[in-house]
Parts: structure tokens; C-alpha cells; sequence
């Protein structure tokens, strides 16, 4: 059975979980837990490169941090996030996906509903993953969608012509989890939010949002399970207090 197939197996039998991230050695712990997906998201933009938003991010970004993740990941499928203006035309973005598929992704992610180009990345062999609601490369402002009905409508009409189209799942960004629910029941495959609400069928998360890196980052929608930031600035500290003082390198850290 194929990678995809299995996810979308999980569908109202099991929870599936994927995790976002960007480098080697995060990738590596993932793969060690062992989740079902891990997404190379195109908010590496402000995540890894400190930018406000995630609109300036190439695809020479995405596939140097694609193929990092590639490399750590053993046995999770990758899915490469398919930046802003990489997929204007059909044309553009079978080039494009096939470049992340040559850097080991194995399939793309697509945010809105664009018919003509998932049709060609589906019929050249290329898993597609929808996104739906805030549509950050698009979006003017962050904030919740679908809380008026004509946007509601749209989004639950947009999910319907993804799963046609031949989606193996869709992400639903910042909507309503009621919303949220109604999409998960109205579609075969299946739905992972991110700020959706409980119903959705899998969730996932920025890592560096879940480990607590930034502490001034706190939206609604992240649970910290740690608060990484105050630990590393406590080990530096530590650091920078013992090479100061004469205590680090000591003997045991020292060729002889």
C-alpha cells in the first residue's frame, strides 16, 4: 500500500499526526517518535529566516531545507510546502514539484483550490496535499476564516472539489472548529488542522512552536509541551559563566 494510501486509511480510525520542521537533526528526533507525516512548511520564512511573513520564501529555501529533512527522516513521509509564485501555471508547478521530488519529498502541498494545477502534479504521479482556510501566502491579515456563512460555504465547497480533484488530505488553517467538523464529515479523505478544533483528523504543529523556542509567540491555536527557549538560554548562560571563569574546558574535556 502506498505512503498515501495508508494516511488516508486513518480516517475515522486513527488520529494522524504531523509535525512541521526544518532542519537534520529535528527531523531525525520526529523519525525516532515516529508520527505519520512530517511537512517542510514554507513559514520557515519566519520561523528560520526571522522574515514577518512567509511571501518572500523561494524554492532554492524550501528545497536546501527539504533535503535536510530528506536526510533525517528514514522512514516518515516528507511533504514539501510549495512556496508563493511556485505554482502559477501548470507548467511551473510540475517543475517545481518534480524538483521536490528529486530532493526526497514525497509529495507537495498546495494552498487554495487550483483545479488545472493539482490535475497535472496527480497525473504525473505527484501526492498533492490541500490547505484551506488562512491561506498565509495570500492572506493581508492573520485571522481566523469562515466565521461569515459565504465564506463558510466556500471553504466546505473548495474541500469538496480538493477530494475530487484527488487530495490525499487537506490541512484547514484557523476556521472554526465547527466548521471544521462539518468539512471532516463531509469528505472521505482526510482533514489536519491547525487551529481547527478538535474534529479535524489529524493536527499539527510547528515544532519549534510546540518546544517553546519563542517566547513571545503565542497564539491561540499552539500548545507548549516545553519552554525550550528558557533552557537554552539557561545552558548558555551556564556556558558563558564557566569559559569566563577558567572552569570549562576542564581536564575531562581536554586532549592529552
Amino acid at each position: 500500500m502506498e505512503w498515501q494510501e495508508r494516511i488516508k486509511e486513518k480516517k475515522g480510525k486513527e488520529k494522524i499526526v504531523m509535525l512541521t520542521c526544518y532542519d537534520f537533526q529535528m527531523a531525525k528526533l520526529l523519525d525516532e517518535v515516529g508520527i505519520d507525516l512530517i511537512l517542510v512548511g514554507d513559514s520557515l520564512g519566519m520561523v528560520f529566516q526571522g522574515l514577518p511573513d512567509t511571501k518572500s520564501v523561494k524554492m532554492r529555501d524550501m528545497i536546501y531545507h527539504t533535503k535536510a529533512v530528506v536526510r533525517g527522516a528514514k522512514n516518515t513521509p516528507v511533504i514539501g510546502d510549495m512556496p508563493i509564485n511556485s505554482y502559477t501555471t501548470p507548467e511551473i508547478a510540475l517543475k517545481n514539484a518534480k524538483k521536490f521530488q528529486k530532493a526526497g519529498a514525497k509529495g507537495v502541498k498546495i494552498e487554495g483550490n487550483h483545479p488545472q494545477v493539482i490535475k497535472t502534479l496527480i497525473k504525473n504521479k505527484i501526492p498533492v496535499m490541500g490547505h484551506l482556510g488562512l491561506l498565509p501566502q495570500t492572506a493581508k491579515k492573520y485571522k481566523v476564516r469562515g466565521k461569515e456563512k459565504k465564506e463558510a460555504e466556500k471553504i466546505l465547497k473548495d474541500a469538496k472539489e480538493l477530494e475530487k480533484l484527488g487530495v490525499f488530505s487537506v490541512v484547514l488553517e484557523c476556521v472554526p472548529e465547527a466548521l471544521a467538523k462539518k468539512i471532516t464529515e463531509s469528505i472521505n479523505i482526510p482533514t489536519i488542522g491547525i487551529g481547527a478544533g478538535r474534529y479535524c483528523d489529524g493536527q499539527v504543529l510547528v515544532i519549534n512552536d510546540l518546544l517553546g523556542m519563542d517566547e513571545k509567540f503565542k497564539p491561540k491555536f499552539v500548545k507548549k509541551y516545553l519552554n525550550l527557549a528558557k533552557s537554552i538560554k539557561r545552558a548558555v548562560k551556564k556556558f558563558k559563566k564557566e569559559v569566563k571563569t577558567g572552569i570549562f574546558p576542564s581536564p575531562e574535556h581536554t586532549f592529552h
